[in-house]
C-alpha cells in the first residue's frame, strides 16, 4: 500500500517545538490504558484534591446557577464582591492589606496566570530565573514566551532555598523575572519571612520581578505567610494564589494574583485578550469558600495528616529518606543510593505494584534522585498502595 504524504509542508511555530506534552498528560493516558486492562492503578501522582469543597460552597454554586441573570459574559476583572473577598482573605490569614479595586486580579486558575504574567513582562530573549527542581510550567511557559531560562539550584542541604551567592554570579542585567514557590512544590520546604525578605531585597537591587506561587500555604502548615507581608514587596513582587488546594476546588479553576496597580493593569491587558470573565456563580461560590473559618482548614489538615503518615511509611518501605517537617500536599523523598534513578523506581512500582508515584526528574535535574507521593487519595486507597508495595519489596 502506497504511503500518502501531506502535499502541504506545514510546520508548527518554533515555540511549539520548544515544549513537549506535559508529563502527567502522557502518563495519565498510559494509566488509563492499564486500567482498561483491569489493573486498577492507584494514583499517588497528581496533587488534585479528591474531597469536595465545603457544602455551603457547592450550595452557593447551585443556588446562583438557577438565577436567569448570571449566564452572560462577566467582567475580566471579576465581580467586586470576589475581589473584596480575596482582599479580606489576605487580611485575615496573611495580615496583608490589598486594594480590591487595583491590587487584585482573579484568574481562571493560577496555572493560567503563569502565562499571563510571562506575556506581560517578557520579551523574546529576556532572562527568567526558574528553580531546579521546580514546577515544570515555569520552564515551558518561559519557552513559549521565547525567553531565555536561567535555572537556579535548590539543594536539600540548603533547605531547598535559593543560593543567593550563586544567584549573584548570573548575568542579572539580562534577567527580568524570577519564579519562586514557597511553600515549595515539589520539595515541601516551608516559607519564612527571612527568605521572603531576602527575595524582595534581591528583586529590588537587580530590578527583577519576583513572582511567588503560593497555593500550598494552608496544607499541613501552621503558619501561612505571604511574600507581600514584607514591607515594600508590592513594588517588585507578584503573588499568585488559588482555591485549588486550600478549598478542594482544583477543577473549578479559581485563582488570583496580587501586586501593585501598575503590574496588575499590565497583566490585565494580556489576560483580557486571552480569556474571559469567570462564570458568575463560580465567583459567588468562591466568595463563600473564602469565608471558611479555621475549622475548615483544621478538618482538611486532619485528613491529610492521616494520609501523610501512610505516605511516610511508603517512603520507608522504599528505603527513601525524607524531611518530616515538609508541608503541602506531597511527601518528597530521596531514593536509596543503590536505586538506579527515580524514573526506574517509579516504573517498578507502577508495573509491579500498580501504584503510580511521581519521579522527581520531571521537576528538573536536581530531582533525579527523588520521588514524590501525593496525599490526594483516600486513606483506604493509600493503605492498599502501602500493602501492594510492601508485597513486592518483601
Amino acid at each position: 500500500m502506497q504511503n500518502l504524504t501531506n502535499p502541504f509542508d506545514i510546520k508548527p511555530a518554533n515555540r511549539v517545538n520548544n515544549v513537549s506534552e506535559y508529563y502527567f498528560s502522557k502518563k495519565l493516558r498510559e494509566i488509563a490504558e492499564l486500567n482498561s486492562r483491569g489493573l486498577d492503578i492507584i494514583s499517588l501522582g497528581i496533587g488534585g484534591p479528591d474531597r469536595p469543597p465545603h457544602a455551603e460552597t457547592i450550595e452557593a454554586l447551585c443556588r446562583e446557577s438557577h438565577r436567569p441573570d448570571v449566564h452572560s459574559y462577566q467582567p475580566y476583572v471579576g465581580i467586586p464582591e470576589l475581589r473584596r473577598a480575596f482582599a479580606d482573605w489576605y487580611a485575615r490569614w496573611y495580615g496583608v492589606t490589598l486594594d480590591p479595586q487595583k491590587e487584585i486580579q482573579p484568574l481562571i486558575g493560577s496555572k493560567e496566570g503563569i502565562l499571563h504574567i510571562s506575556l506581560a513582562f517578557l520579551n523574546a530573549g529576556d532572562g527568567v530565573l526558574v528553580p531546579n527542581p521546580g514546577y515544570p510550567t515555569y520552564s515551558s511557559v518561559s519557552r513559549l514566551a521565547e525567553a531565555e531560562i536561567f535555572t537556579y539550584d535548590l539543594d536539600e542541604n540548603n533547605g531547598w532555598q535559593p543560593d543567593f551567592e550563586q544567584l549573584e554570579t548570573l548575568p542579572l542585567d539580562r534577567i527580568k523575572l524570577m519564579w519562586v514557590n514557597y511553600p515549595n512544590m515539589p520539595t515541601g520546604a516551608n516559607a519564612s519571612m527571612e527568605l521572603f525578605a531576602k527575595l524582595v531585597d534581591f528583586g529590588k537591587r537587580h530590578h527583577i520581578i519576583i513572582v511567588n506561587d503560593n497555593p500550598y500555604s494552608f496544607i499541613l502548615n501552621q503558619n501561612p505567610i505571604s511574600i507581600l507581608s514584607v514591607p515594600g514587596a508590592k513594588e517588585i513582587c507578584i503573588e499568585m494564589n488559588s482555591l485549588s488546594k486550600s478549598h478542594n476546588m482544583a477543577g473549578w479553576r479559581i485563582g488570583m494574583l496580587a501586586s501593585n496597580p501598575q503590574f496588575v493593569e499590565w497583566i490585565l491587558r494580556v489576560k483580557s485578550n486571552i480569556d474571559s470573565g469567570m462564570f458568575r456563580p463560580l465567583q459567588t461560590a468562591a466568595i463563600q469558600a473564602l469565608s471558611c473559618g479555621k475549622e475548615w482548614y483544621d478538618e482538611v489538615n486532619r485528613v491529610y495528616r492521616i494520609r501523610r503518615n501512610i505516605a511516610e511509611r511508603i517512603m520507608q518501605v522504599l528505603g527513601c529518606s525524607y524531611d518530616p517537617s515538609q508541608v503541602g500536599l506531597f511527601v518528597w523523598g530521596r531514593i536509596p543510593d543503590e536505586a538506579k534513578d527515580a524514573e526506574s523506581l517509579a516504573d517498578e512500582i507502577l508495573y509491579n505494584a500498580h501504584v503510580f508515584i511521581t519521579p522527581g526528574f520531571i521537576f528538573g535535574s536536581r530531582g533525579n534522585r527523588y520521588i514524590r507521593i501525593s496525599l490526594c487519595a483516600s486513606e483506604e486507597r493509600m493503605q492498599e498502595a502501602l500493602q501492594r508495595i510492601e508485597k513486592i519489596k518483601s
